[in-house]
């Protein structure tokens, strides 16, 4: 990817930061005629958690849409798609209304053992190598067995009003999350994406076949496998503060490997920076409702995402029928 590509991305970033900080204009600057103390307090709790979790879990999404596409060797092999997302927001829903987790990083840890026990599943079901159709059966079957668990989950949990938030689970949102909430998430994602990033030339060289990498001295099955569990923990604990978001972890992915010539590892940090982007120019229209009503950050992501997914699919399809 060229310097001139980074940059663009860089400043895009910054761009969408400074509006996700500032937008909506007109209460804030009300706010800062009247009472800038408390305008700063708006910024600081509100605003600035939403912008960090948007650039984080976006990040997150992207990277590990990027390294499980790489090692399933599949463009469709994002955390939504294998069923991932939908489990991590599994487990934090049993985590945090029937096991009695009320701390952020108990429900991070369990988060990642949901997703971490989906991508399990997918890798038992659709197997190593799954061709799209495969693998595209089995995740949205986890996706559906996860989704439909939460919602019962919800409906027979101890709190009356837990049912209600089946739609912040089910559809992601980033409203009203503290900074305690963003770090318990974001600190476990950035580590989990560091060992990531650590991976990216072996994961250029796991194109090549797994006969090469094995002669280069690296064992696929390890490999393979920790990139399950960094992917299950940086998306479980996003996702036990967020909820689950689809298709950024589709749409990054590809992007970057289109702008990376089709090196999966180069690709790796490109998804991240796009996936950030992403989400954050999403959450950004989900305040564009009118009459102050709140879009689903899902729905977004979904409106984006969707015609992509169809046309990979098609694409894909029109291949394995030639």
């Amino acid at each position: 990817m060229s310097r001139l590509g980074l940059a663009a991305i860089g400043l895009a970033l910054l761009g969408l930061a400074a509006l996700a900080l500032l937008l909506p204009w007109a209460p804030l600057g009300a706010l800062l005629d009247a009472d800038p103390a408390l305008a700063r307090t708006v910024v600081v709790e509100l605003r600035l958690p939403r912008l960090l979790l948007a650039l984080g879990y976006g990040a997150t999404l992207g990277l590990s849409g990027a390294a499980l596409q790489a090692i399933f060797a599949n463009p469709l092999a994002s955390p939504d798609i294998t069923g991932s997302s939908s489990g991590a927001a599994l487990g934090a829903v049993l985590g945090s209304y029937f096991l009695g987790f009320t701390g952020p990083l108990g429900l991070a840890l369990c988060g990642a053992a949901g997703a971490l026990l989906a991508l399990g599943l997918l890798l038992a079901i659709a197997g190593r190598r799954a061709e799209p159709l495969s693998l595209l059966l089995a995740g949205l079957a986890i996706s559906l067995v996860a989704g439909a668990l939460t919602s019962l989950a919800l409906a027979l949990a101890p709190s009356p009003f837990a049912f209600y938030d089946s739609f912040a689970w089910l559809m992601g949102s980033l409203e009203d999350r503290s900074l305690s909430q963003a770090t318990a998430a974001l600190i476990p994602a950035a580590l989990a994406g560091t060992w990531l990033v650590s991976r990216a030339a072996v994961l250029d060289r796991l194109a090549l076949g797994e006969d090469v990498l094995a002669a280069m001295g690296h064992d696929p099955l390890t490999l393979r496998r920790g990139v399950v569990v960094a992917s299950a923990i940086a998306v479980g604990a996003c996702v036990s503060v967020c909820g689950a978001v689809g298709f950024v972890g589709l749409v990054a992915p590809i992007a970057a490997r289109w702008l990376c010539r089709g090196h999966p590892g180069r690709a790796l940090l490109p998804a991240a920076a796009l996936g950030a982007a992403l989400l954050t120019g999403a959450d950004l229209l989900t305040r564009l409702a009118p009459l102050g009503r709140t879009i689903p950050l899902g729905v977004v992501t979904a409106a984006i995402g969707t015609p992509l997914f169809l046309w990979v699919l098609l694409r894909r399809a029109g291949g394995l029928s030639r």
